[in-house]
């Protein structure tokens, strides 16, 4: 089933490098940050963030978006280790707050072409 309105939303989110510098042994600094909104990842100026800890994190995010059943692990856990073993950062993904999109704008594929599952 179709509608006039392709508007869906997203969550926005926050994700933040927790943890005291000492257990630290990547370039992680507690505090450091990105957000995410939509497609688009947004860093403070002059801040930087590893690839190797973007790595492990970007696989998440898109779930984190998307609403979720409240006993759906997705919905309660938030923080991810440092894919260095011997690092001792965490980085925390915060929902906070909604955008909405449509469809329309988003793909190039009609919202005619969607099947229900």
């Amino acid at each position: 089933m179709t509608s006039n309105n392709d508007e869906f939303e997203l969550w926005d989110l926050r994700v933040e490098v927790i943890g005291d510098q000492q257990t630290m042994v990547c370039s992680h600094k507690a505090g450091d940050h990105f957000e995410v909104s939509g497609e688009n990842l947004k860093l403070p100026p002059n801040q930087s963030f590893s690839i190797y800890a973007l790595a492990a994190i970007l696989p998440l995010l898109p779930a984190k978006q998307r609403q979720t059943h409240g006993n759906d692990w997705m919905t309660t856990d938030a923080e991810i280790a440092c894919p260095d073993p011997h690092c001792g950062a965490r980085f925390r993904i915060t929902r906070t707050g909604k955008s909405t999109f449509r469809h329309s704008e988003t793909t190039v594929v009609p919202l005619s072409c969607a099947t229900d599952e």
